[in-house]
């Protein structure tokens, strides 16, 4: 926002007025149901700190986070992005960050009906740390 103080020409007076930038690209999101809302950062942002509650992510890591999810969605799409590929990118990014989160979020990302989707999505995140690690000791053996 920007606060600029002006001058009445015809009376001399003083007064401010505040201007704010318009958003002219403005996102649309396309929802699983066909509907479409604008992109809003906060609902993005909001979802991260709830799938990263009691977690010791840092609110900076949220934010880097979530800017590198929309420097990608507004570098691919002009108009419209699914919602499915929103979750996709964050899901990408919490994994990194943190197994646990990534769960939590995963849940609702992929509306998991039963606790056997969870189990077994756990179990793949295992699977996947098991073979970075397995992979990681064969290059330092070589």
């Amino acid at each position: 926002m920007i606060r600029r103080r002006r001058m009445c020409l015809a009376c001399n007076k003083r007064y401010t007025t505040y201007e704010r930038v318009e958003e002219t690209n403005k996102l649309l999101v396309i929802k699983k149901d066909g509907a479409r809302v604008p992109y809003d950062r906060a609902k993005l942002f909001g979802g991260l700190q709830r799938a990263c509650w009691k977690r010791p992510i840092a609110s900076e890591q949220l934010e880097a986070l979530v800017d590198e999810v929309e420097e990608e969605i507004f570098r691919q799409f002009d108009r419209e992005v699914p919602s499915r590929y929103l979750g996709s990118a964050v899901s990408v990014r919490l994994r990194k960050l943190d197994k646990i989160a990534y769960l939590r979020f995963a849940s609702l990302y992929h509306e998991f009906q039963l606790v056997d989707d969870f189990i077994e999505e756990a179990r793949a995140i295992l699977d996947r740390d098991k073979q970075d690690l397995a992979g990681q000791q064969e290059l330092f053996n070589e």
